[in-house]
């Protein structure tokens, strides 16, 4: 058996490709990314990227009624586009299998909240199995197929970013392909949700529930660990690894499944140990339904509601040591702010909104990050999707008092993820809130994904590519325009011009994103600066560019300057902005 280092995800995939699965579908976004670029490269499978969750978990169900193993992947957020298909899936159950992955992201690293989707399981009544490390990941992905295919179940796995991203040793197997059972099977009563059916369904759904409670009593990864009998330690996922690191004697119950629960087992531990701790990240999600059994625990009363958890934090609450709000285990960093990357053509556009003052609703992107001083340049940001639907909304609000134009920008992948219909809604009610699209002709923010704008799919063949300004147009919007954000002038007069005109406008700006290499296959030369006509004015500092730097206390005689803009020339890509700011023709 070959042995190989892997991540969770690269581990996922793999799970996913010796399950025998051929189908999947995603829409990308971090931590579960990897999962689908890695399954995509297997012989004899279909992956596909879909314009949003929702669309990707429609065609899995689509892929498992008939007859299929299906895969549909998200990240947490995600799963909120997708909760109208995976609460009805959950009543009328599956030709095949279907597992739905939730990649949940504790500490919000690249998310914009902190949900906890064992919530969703609960809530939805479909079981969820939890990894806690890459070969778990591998194995339950597998054991998720089976059980999803025995209860005629939706499935879900959750992932959380640490399982996700981290890497250890994986024991490969080998694929196997189960028998092509894929067909059309007509049950009308049991697929067609008129509610005379879905009340029959909802009578099904409670009958599985009860073979799953039973099930789960003797799920082999439900593991009981009885070492000192003084403390046990209810956990799953993660935390069980940083529990066992700090204390390694105590006695442990580890989940593998997190819904429903093993009443009877976890009764059983509470009978073999005096003091219970339950260690979770985010909600109190096991703790409440434990309590609920009439066992008393300690959980959140000592351990954080936020954040994700790591041995010292354990160790500090347990020992009751004050000092846990600093974990030893946490390595000391120089800071380093975020930013938009050299040559974003982000960049010129939000320093032109900027300058228009402007209220700017953003959206879920790289460009987010343009809230940062000293662009500034929007104000607010919720989902994907909601700044159409906010700068509608404000702009209605605002008009009786006089108040100009709002803006809403949206990225390209963003924009047919869930823009699309905020625009229509745009059009139809007569806004005057002017939408930038921000096109960079890739979903740039998890990676260079591809999407419907793209041109190519996620297995790397050409396909339709979605034309803009023909989308935009047919949606009902006349006022649109398509210009270079690198051309400073030109996007500060569209959109002061949008901002000045009644009704709803479009600017379209597009420009590739400069890491995209498909699409940057010329080198442009870096700038300089040249230090005889800098006056040190700072205007190119507004732009918050990395290769430009401050040096303080270079003077030059006849120039009342205390400091000279430099520029690394390793880093810079030639975009040009800092050209089109500087007022002295000192950069070239």
């Amino acid at each position: 058996m070959k042995k190989v280092l892997l991540s969770g995800n690269e581990a996922i995939a793999r799970g996913v490709y010796e399950a025998g699965v051929r189908f999947a579908a995603a829409y990308p976004g971090t931590p579960s990314t990897e999962i689908m670029e890695q399954f995509a490269k297997y012989d004899g499978i279909y992956a596909e990227w879909a314009p949003n969750e929702k669309v990707a978990v429609e065609v899995a169900i689509g892929a498992a009624l008939g007859g299929a193993r299906a895969l549909a992947v998200m990240k947490h957020v995600g799963v909120n586009v997708a909760a109208d298909p995976i609460f009805t899936v959950s009543y009328t159950g599956i030709e095949g299998a279907l597992v739905i992955i939730s990649a949940d992201d504790p500490s919000m690293h690249s998310s914009q909240n902190e949900q906890d989707n064992r919530n969703y399981a609960k809530f939805a009544k479909i079981p969820m199995l939890e990894p806690a490390d890459p070969q778990e990941a591998k194995e339950f992905i597998k054991l998720a197929f089976q059980i999803s295919e025995q209860f005629d179940t939706p499935v879900f796995l959750r992932t959380t970013t640490r399982v996700s991203h981290s890497k250890s040793v994986v024991a490969l197997e080998d694929s196997h392909l189960p028998e092509n059972k894929t067909k059309l099977a007509h049950h009308a009563a049991k697929y067609v949700m008129v509610p005379i059916n879905a009340r029959m369904r909802r009578v099904e759904v409670e009958k599985r529930e009860r073979a799953l409670r039973r099930f789960v009593e003797t799920f082999a990864e439900n593991k009981m660990e009885i070492n000192d009998p003084e403390v046990g330690i209810i956990t799953a996922g993660m935390p069980y690894n940083y529990a066992k690191d700090v204390f390694p004697d105590y006695s442990y119950l580890k989940l593998g499944m997190v819904y429903p629960l093993p009443v009877k087992m976890i009764k059983q531990f509470a009978g073999k140990v005096k003091k219970i701790y339950v260690i979770e990240e985010l909600d109190p999600y096991l703790e409440e339904q434990i309590r609920a059994m009439g066992i008393e625990v300690t959980g959140k009363e000592i351990f954080p509601y936020t954040n994700e958890f790591d041995p010292g934090i354990i160790k500090h609450a347990i020992l009751g040591d004050l000092r846990g709000s600093v974990s030893p285990y946490k390595e000391t960093l120089a800071l380093r702010p975020p930013n938009l990357c050299p040559g974003c053509p982000h960049r010129g556009l939000f320093y032109a909104l900027k300058k228009s003052k402007a209220y700017v609703h953003g959206d879920i992107g790289c460009y987010t990050l343009s809230y940062l001083k000293p662009l500034e340049g929007l104000h607010s940001c919720i989902c994907m999707g909601a700044s159409i639907g906010m700068a509608h909304g404000m702009s209605k609000a605002l008009k009786e008092k006089g108040k100009g134009k709002v803006v809403g920008v949206i990225g390209d992948s963003t924009f047919l993820h869930s823009g699309i219909t905020g625009l229509l809604n745009m059009a139809y009610n007569n806004s005057d809130a002017l939408i930038i699209i921000l096109d960079n002709s890739t979903t740039a923010m998890t990676g260079m994904q591809e999407h419907p704008g793209t041109g190519f799919t996620l297995m790397g063949k050409e396909a339709k590519k979605v034309n803009l300004p023909v989308l935009v147009s047919s949606l009902g919007i006349e006022n649109i325009r398509v210009i270079d954000p690198n051309n400073l002038k030109e996007t500060q007069i569209a959109i002061k011009d949008e901002l000045a005109s009644s009704g709803p406008s479009v600017i379209i700006a597009q420009r590739p994103c400069a890491l995209f290499k498909r699409a940057n296959m010329k080198p442009v030369p870096p700038l300089k600066i040249d230090p005889d006509k800098c006056e040190g004015c700072k205007a190119c500092l507004g732009l918050n560019c990395p290769p430009i730097a401050w040096k303080e206390g270079v003077t030059r005689e006849g120039s009342k300057r205390k400091g000279l803009a430099v520029i690394d020339e390793t880093i810079c890509n030639g975009c040009g902005l800092c050209a089109q700011v500087c007022k002295f023709n000192a950069i070239a």
